[in-house]
């Protein structure tokens, strides 16, 4: 029995190469058992991305209160919120049950509650700080511009880390998605009768094509790799050693995800001062980010030079 649990456990995982200390301690066992009840009970992964919403959204609430012990319980709400965000991937990945709108709706549930986060922040700040309060329009144009950030941060750190699991696992484990692909089956869907599914997949494909936008360098690897390796996988050499120069990046992948930008929110919540969690955003995961594109993007570009001297 305790095999064929660890077994399982280790299967809900996405890959040793990308998950966090932190989530391999806490969040993925306390997930997996969150997936193993849900399994039992025939909750489907989106039910629980669903729950996932309102208690994120419940924690951010709890953050506009000027009282710690208020700003206590959402954090334990934001934990437990993590939690099933963690157990809907694994439930996923132990039942078989994924879909696109899953993975839609699971990247949907953090912007809510950061959403949710944000303005309670902004909120808080003008009615219990001087500055702010003299200034009302600063903090939200603060919150704004961290916001934009931490979507962009979010973004590219999944974005990498789903193409160094294309490397690991190749494309059947990896959920590296085409922009023009995309755009083909948003082409194809009609209006009619499909309202809701084309509008989700119309900003989805609006997401990825930014992502796209933002590495030439992996797009230009990409469309050499897809024309040297049209119906199969590139050779082991080859993504084994993509895979040693990408791993290093992962733990960057991880700190511009939830772990740490929720520590330091907590931080600054235990100080009395949430306004220092946009400086950390605006400043240090911004550098973060920025340092993190232009190393992928000079392993890309080394990457596509050897295939192109015909090195694989």
């Amino acid at each position: 029995m305790f095999v064929d649990l660890k077994r399982q456990y280790r299967n809900s995982l996405k890959s040793f190469d990308t998950e966090e200390n932190i989530d391999l301690a806490f969040y993925r066992p306390i997930g997996f058992a969150w997936a193993y009840l849900f399994r039992k009970l025939g909750i489907s992964p989106n039910a629980v991305t669903i729950a996932s919403i309102f208690l994120g959204v419940g924690a951010g609430i709890c953050f506009y209160f000027n009282d710690l012990w208020i700003n206590v319980i959402g954090m334990l709400l934001l934990i437990w919120a993590n939690s099933y965000d963690s157990a809907d991937g694994q439930l996923a990945r132990m039942t078989g049950n994924y879909s696109r709108i899953g993975r839609i709706l699971d990247g949907m549930s953090g912007d809510l509650w950061f959403i949710t986060i944000y303005a309670a922040i902004c909120l808080r700040e003008n009615a219990t700080d001087a500055f702010f309060g003299a200034h009302p329009w600063l903090i939200w144009c603060i919150g704004l511009v961290t916001g934009i950030c931490h979507a962009k941060q979010a973004a590219m750190a999944d974005y990498y880390r789903q193409f160094h699991l294309y490397f690991v696992k190749g494309r059947e484990g990896s959920e590296l998605e085409s922009a023009d692909k995309l755009r083909r089956r948003l082409a194809s869907m009609p209006w009619r009768g499909r309202f809701w599914s084309k509008l989700v997949l119309f900003f989805y494909t609006n997401y990825t094509a930014n992502q796209e936008a933002m590495t030439p360098a992996m797009q230009h690897l990409r469309r050499e790799l897809q024309r040297r390796f049209p119906a199969a996988e590139p050779p082991l050499a080859f993504r084994e050693a993509f895979r040693r120069a990408s791993r290093p990046l992962m733990k960057y992948t991880n700190i511009l995800s939830f772990n740490w930008r929720s520590i330091t929110l907590f931080v600054s919540l235990f100080l009395g001062q949430p306004w220092l969690y946009f400086a950390a955003e605006l400043v240090i995961f911004s550098a973060i980010l920025v340092y993190m594109m232009v190393r992928h993007e000079r392993i890309c570009r080394t990457f596509t030079r050897r295939l192109e001297n015909g090195e694989y």
